[in-house]
């Protein structure tokens, strides 16, 4: 929860905005300043502050008592010009959240933490536990030291400026190891535990197998990922006890999954109980892994407990991201998100030229020229195999004539692929056109260097008697000149020559174009592959100088009547 608090009327009235905007993330504190920020500060996650920095500071000031555990805190100034990360910037998540209400509030948001200034992944935002002299060594990254980076557990970590040698390291292990001087460790969560327990097992006798064979086997139990059972456990005290304690989940599977798993130790005993020969075991290695620890019992007499334990290699990730059609306010925060969680980027060379600017120290650029769809393809999958974070990116959506088809026909299930929607070309020009996308459409590319001729001219003849509103791709280019009019002279057939086009280059950049036109009067040879060319159907109007298509085939001023064109 985030409390917010404000002083002043200008104060309250930004706050209320907030709280409409977040109901279900806010709660208003009235009253006396300093009674609510106590309250709040007891009782939220977050703050959000509509005061001066200085007073803020001052009512917090006897409240704070470990980052680790403090509410992270965002001051906005009277003007709502700025939302300072005030507390908490990393463990409080109050860098992310000045960044939040500043998209809200149109304040600018003010980070003033040396790792996020600079755009270098704080040591402590990796979504992994770390211990160690992390103040230490992010300061050496930030001074452009070498650090090492020692991996023994193979994860999709973000990027890092990193160096083969160094005086200071990062080590991502799950053993059970003490920092160095000039190390920080880094937890995957690597480990499965497998975990078996008759039932009324007590939550002490669970828990302590559990931490005793991670103990001998060197391991740590900030790697522990879950603990996982049989379905006939999922209630069992002991076993969502000690997964409680550990803070991790319990993950259940059938007694028919478990039995189809070979294991080292089967035994009639879990068989008879629960129809499977072997419940820990079976449960740690059902998705996949290394076996570390086999199955061992409890030192109770009668032993009411047994685990194993087996190590998971980190899933490689390749996101596939959108860019939209060019413009920088047109490109997504969840695609800025990815583009700067990717360690490694793959891309068109004119592409990672438009995004460069927001990637990461450290990030790997594997580019290309045009024509290489099919390898960046492959580049992706396999680095992603290897248990990088990948990012893949394409202009538009990226799935849409882009990079998701050829990357997921290269993968499968061994590595994570997220899916990044982007502001389409088709959209980005329809929005500059007015509304010729209010009805049903398609979009056909007029490109035959993937598809044979023949196919492209029945998909056009099948839009043109469907009554469709077509967006051509790909319209037209030095070697292939003569698809265009072809597919034109196809759509006149089922339209009148006054039938609206839109035609738009370089949809929302700087030097982007548009222009309306009619089916006739469209000259093929104004046209490039770097435009979209849109073809109305038979209920497309021009109102004003611009494109509709209404939603309906009756306009509103009455059945069967259209409006005058206006112009």
């Amino acid at each position: 929860m985030i409390g917010l608090i404000s002083a002043t009327a200008a104060g309250a009235a930004a706050r209320d905005r907030l709280a409409a905007a977040w109901p279900d993330r806010t709660r208003v504190y009235e009253g006396p300043v300093g009674e609510a920020v106590r309250s709040a500060f007891a009782e939220c996650e977050q703050l959000v502050c509509f005061l001066a920095t200085g007073a803020t500071v001052r009512l917090l000031a006897p409240l704070l008592s470990d980052k680790a555990a403090d509410p992270g805190v965002v001051c906005v100034d009277e003007g709502g010009r700025f939302a300072v990360s005030l507390v908490g910037g990393h463990g409080g998540g109050a860098n992310e959240l000045a960044r939040e209400v500043g998209g809200l509030l149109g304040a600018e948001p003010v980070v003033t933490t040396a790792t996020d200034a600079v755009g270098l992944a704080g040591l402590d935002t990796l979504g992994l536990p770390c211990e160690g002299a992390v103040a230490a060594v992010s300061r050496a990254l930030l001074d452009g030291e070498p650090v090492a980076l020692d991996v023994e557990s193979t994860w999709p970590l973000p990027p890092l400026p990193v160096s083969p040698r160094g005086s200071y390291t990062i080590r991502l292990t799950d053993r059970d190891v003490e920092p160095g001087e000039r190390e920080v460790l880094l937890r995957p969560p690597s480990l499965v535990v497998g975990v078996g327990a008759s039932k009324g097992a007590p939550v002490a006798e669970v828990l302590g197998l559990i931490e005793e064979t991670l103990r001998e086997a060197g391991l740590s139990p900030r790697s522990v990922a879950e603990l996982a059972t049989v379905d006939a456990k999922s209630k069992e005290p002991g076993i969502l006890g000690a997964a409680e304690r550990l803070g991790v989940p319990v993950v259940t599977y059938s007694a028919e999954e478990l039995a189809a798993v070979e294991v080292p130790n089967p035994s009639a005993a879990p068989l008879a109980a629960v129809g499977t020969p072997s419940v820990a075991e079976a449960a740690a290695l059902l998705g996949g892994g290394e076996l570390l620890v086999p199955k061992r019992k409890s030192d109770a007499a009668p032993a009411m407990a047994t685990c194993a334990v087996v190590r998971r290699a980190g899933r490689g990730r390749l996101a596939v991201v959108g860019l939209g059609p060019g413009a920088r306010d047109l490109l997504t925060p969840r695609a800025t998100a990815e583009l700067r969680r990717a360690s490694v980027l793959v891309g068109l060379d004119q592409y990672v030229d438009q995004i460069r600017d927001l990637l990461r120290p450290g990030t790997r650029v594997l580019e290309s020229g045009l024509g290489a769809e099919e390898e960046r393809a492959r580049t992706a999958v396999e680095q992603a195999r290897l248990g990088h974070a990948v990012a893949l990116i394409g202009s538009g959506d990226a799935g849409v004539y882009a990079m998701a088809s050829p990357a997921l026909a290269e993968a499968s299930d061994d590595i994570e692929v997220i899916g990044v929607p982007g502001v389409t070309a088709a959209l980005a020009a329809a929005a500059i056109l007015g509304a010729p996308l209010g009805h049903d459409h398609v979009s056909i590319s007029l490109s035959d260097l993937h598809t044979p001729w023949e196919v492209i001219e029945r998909r056009v003849r099948a839009a043109a008697e469907a009554d469709l509103v077509v967006t051509f791709y790909n319209p037209r280019s030095r070697g292939r000149d003569w698809q265009l009019p072809h597919a034109l002279g196809i759509l006149a057939e089922h339209r009148a020559p006054t039938t609206p086009v839109g035609v738009v280059r370089n949809a929302s950049r700087p030097d982007g174009s548009s222009r309306v036109t009619t089916l006739t009067g469209l000259d093929p040879a104004s046209v490039d592959m770097m435009t979209v060319v849109t073809v109305g159907n038979t209920a497309t109007r021009t109102v004003a100088g611009r494109m509709v298509t209404p939603r309906g085939y009756r306009w509103q001023n009455g059945p069967g009547e259209q409006p005058e064109e206006t112009r």
